[in-house]
């Protein structure tokens, strides 16, 4: 192909989803030249480079990261053509501005779908995702996984992408045991969303390379589960679609991307949080699904939380930290640690930002929804220590925490705390284990 035929190319992408697609479609396609990704969402991922060793053979230097903030520049500068929006849980508008952007410049924009972008596997796969973040999909595929195992199916499963540390060593991660988070120097989002399977005794893969990811996680599963991350749809192409909708956002189900297009590919949809969300509500989302998508099957659930000792909150005044993600680009205000506050007596919600250092308080700035509740931020040590110095700062008499992971084993925190667990639980039928039975009699027959 001559040198004036190929396509250079940028990924906007926040170090998951737009990896993935240059490793499946890009990487080894003569067509195209990726002359970097962009990130948002995540921080310190720009500045650093996609590693050669990743990228393959025509990127013998890698492939740089830069910020989003200068994509107009870099389109001019490295002589673009063509944009790929590459990452997930944002408003359609939001999509449509950056291709406004791009196409003021003269440029392609493009989104790449299942068909270019879905890896197919030897194993039935179920999938887990959602129409927005925290909208329960954790606790949706650990029910999902207690069943199949219930079972006695061999499972491995297979996590949205988080390679926030050395992309090198995190191309292909499995994690087995708690010794493999340390091992692997895991950020507290990582760690949220797989220590709860790997106290289960299930097996998580996850990493850069999926291609080498799903290879491995075959040679011991007999059942792949895909566990989403975001709102983004599946890596990989799925036997059994279970989204998750969040009646306390009704509405968003058809305006984040994207979060309709995994509504529309749904076989089974969950209407979550029906035990704290509004009547209406419930039956708004039930409508929009009905409209959506009219063959899904519909599953009502509800989110019921627990603590180990409720009477100590009675009258307290307390922290609350909640999952970061949820709270963040999420758009959520709250979570199951306010619930837990407001149920269990506390005299107040004590407000952190007063005591917010270093990124945290630069995330309450980025995010002046979050009001009096604590996002778990911890993307790196650095921030893991300035969310600590924010909890041992605040004015409070007891710590709730209400993320999937218990900071207390990877944070020195000086003030009492108690966790707050949530888990899916199905209300009426039909059912998961209804709606899994009738998938292994279907994958056996």
């Amino acid at each position: 192909m001559a040198k004036d035929d190929i396509v250079k190319v940028i990924i906007l992408g926040a170090a998951g989803r737009d990896f993935h697609n240059f490793n499946v479609y890009f990487r080894n396609n003569p067509r195209y030249r990726v002359v970097g990704f962009t990130a948002t969402q995540i921080p310190d991922i720009e500045g650093r480079v996609y590693p050669p060793e990743l990228a393959g053979e025509g990127y013998p230097e890698g492939i740089p990261i830069y910020s989003e903030d200068q994509l107009g520049e870099l389109i001019r500068r490295l002589e673009v053509d063509q944009v790929v929006f590459a990452y997930s849980d944002v408003p359609h508008e939001y999509v449509m501005n950056r291709a406004s952007l791009a196409l003021s410049y003269g440029v392609d924009f493009c989104l790449l779908g299942p068909k270019h972008t879905m890896l197919e596997s030897t194993k039935p796969v179920i999938s887990v995702g959602a129409v927005r973040t925290g909208a329960g999909k954790s606790p949706c595929t650990r029910r999902v996984t207690d069943i199949l195992r219930s079972r006695g199916k061999r499972l491995a499963v297979i996590r949205h992408p988080m390679p926030y540390g050395d992309l090198r060593r995190h191309a292909c991660q499995r994690f087995a045991a708690l010794e493999d988070l340390d091992r692997y120097n895991c950020t507290i989002e990582e760690r949220e969303e797989y220590e709860p399977h790997i106290e289960r005794g299930t097996v998580v893969y996850a990493g850069v390379d999926y291609e080498l990811i799903l290879r491995e996680a075959e040679r011991e599963a007999e059942i792949i589960v895909w566990d989403g991350g975001n709102n983004d749809f599946p890596f990989i192409k799925s036997d059994l679609h279970i989204v998750l909708v969040d009646p306390h956002r009704a509405g968003h189900e058809t305006r984040y991307h994207p979060g309709e297009t995994n509504l529309r590919m749904a076989d089974v949809v969950v209407i979550n949080k029906v035990d704290t969300a509004p009547p209406e509500k419930v039956m708004a989302l039930r409508e929009a699904v009905a409209e959506v998508n009219p063959e899904a099957v519909v599953i009502e659930a509800a989110l019921p939380i627990f603590v180990d000792d409720e009477s100590a909150i009675r009258g307290k005044r307390v922290l609350v930290v909640e999952d970061g993600p949820t709270l963040t680009h999420g758009e959520m205000s709250f979570g199951a640690g306010v619930i837990a506050a407001r149920r269990f007596g506390a005299r107040e919600i004590v407000d952190p930002r007063p005591y917010a250092v270093g990124s945290i308080k630069e995330t309450y700035d980025k995010y002046p929804h979050l009001g009096t509740v604590l996002p778990a931020m911890g993307y790196g040590e650095r921030q893991v220590r300035e969310l600590a110095e924010t909890i041992n700062a605040a004015d409070c008499d007891l710590v709730l925490i209400a993320t999937p992971v218990d900071l207390r084993r990877i944070a020195e925190l000086d003030r009492p705390a108690l966790r707050v667990r949530y888990e899916l639980q199905e209300i009426g039928k039909p059912d998961l284990e209804g709606v899994l039975c009738e998938f292994l009699r279907s994958v056996s027959a």
